[in-house]
């Protein structure tokens, strides 16, 4: 089952995907909105997958056309954000290309971050500023979100957890991301001005045919699905999701120790191998001294892709051109 979250009559709504229609939750005598149906999660997805076999045997339900709203991001307002760090592939090749040895703690325990959970964006246009152009970087990834709550979460009971999977363009500000990272403390500035998520929230029963078994000592469930990504029509990007080393099952455990975790709650994978100009460009000058770099620009189209969770497009567009963090530095 997919579900959206859209704009309609100037009012923030969530319904059912099916084809090219959109049917409202709130015409089903449910929240009308993302959050209330995950506040509800486990009481109310059963009674939505009653409705969407209803809808795909033939009864009829009130209904738009896809075409007619703007879809936003399929969690408009997320309790938190969090992103992990669980492609090895992706870590290994950004540390080959620093030229520093791959970091053993990785296979120890999985890692995150918090990210700014109020910048979450869906398709459509994403407003940087002059210091943002400075390398700027999309991250191809899927995320979670949580719909049951819990704490203390085993990584064998975690994916109970999770409502749904969508994709996730962590985009990233290198120059600021390095600057302030040499302090020890961050990401900071360098990801908190947008993180996209979307089109929409696909459930686990529409993916269990890409179900695969995890890593070898690893927990949880992985799914075997292709991820690409574009810059103004051209490839620049592909991996699986089925790379994953640490699953989502094993971050919720850790996320979860002493935590409470909240539905409505956002969790991203991390950067697929090959998943971003940072680790291309250095794989590219790695090989080729006189490789150009490509960074994103104002008016490029990134389009994401990854199978079974559908194609989230977004364009660059430059705001205020008169102001730079970066100059304020002392020195």
């Amino acid at each position: 089952m997919k579900l959206v979250s859209y704009m309609h009559n100037g009012h923030e709504q969530c319904g059912i995907l099916l084809g090219q229609y959109i049917y409202p939750t709130s015409g089903m005598e449910m929240p009308g909105t993302m959050p209330g149906l995950l506040n509800q999660w486990e009481e109310l997805y059963p009674r939505l997958m009653a409705v969407h076999d209803e809808i795909v045997s033939g009864k009829l339900w009130d209904r738009l056309g896809s075409d007619n709203v703007q879809l936003l991001a399929p969690v408009p307002h997320p309790a938190s954000c969090r992103d992990g760090y669980a492609f090895r592939q992706h870590v290994a090749a950004a540390r080959r290309n620093r030229k520093v040895p791959m970091i053993p703690e990785f296979d120890a325990y999985p890692i995150f971050y918090f990210t700014n959970h109020n910048s979450i964006q869906g398709p459509g246009a994403i407003r940087c500023m002059p210091d943002h152009f400075q390398k700027l970087d999309f991250e191809l990834e899927a995320a979670i979100v949580i719909g049951k709550p819990g704490r203390n979460i085993k990584a064998a009971d975690a994916d109970k957890h999770i409502a749904g999977l969508m994709i996730m363009n962590d985009l990233s500000a290198r120059t600021l991301q390095m600057e302030e990272m040499l302090l020890n403390l961050g990401p900071a500035k360098g990801k908190d001005f947008a993180t996209v998520i979307g089109p929409w929230l696909v459930t686990l029963d529409e993916l269990s045919d890409f179900e695969i078994a995890a890593k070898k000592n690893h927990t949880g469930k992985n799914w075997n699905l292709k991820m690409a990504c574009s810059v103004n029509g051209v490839q620049v990007s592909e991996g699986n999701l089925g790379d994953m080393d640490w699953t989502f099952a094993e971050i919720i455990e850790r996320a979860s120790y002493g935590v409470d975790l909240y539905p409505g709650d956002v969790i991203g994978s991390g950067t697929v191998g090959t998943g971003c100009f940072l680790e291309l460009n250095g794989t590219g000058k790695l090989n080729d001294p006189g490789y150009k770099e490509q960074w994103l620009q104002e008016g490029d189209e990134v389009v994401m892709e990854i199978e079974g969770l559908g194609v989230l497009k977004n364009t660059i567009i430059a705001e205020r051109k008169d102001w730079s963090i970066l100059a304020k530095k002392k020195w």
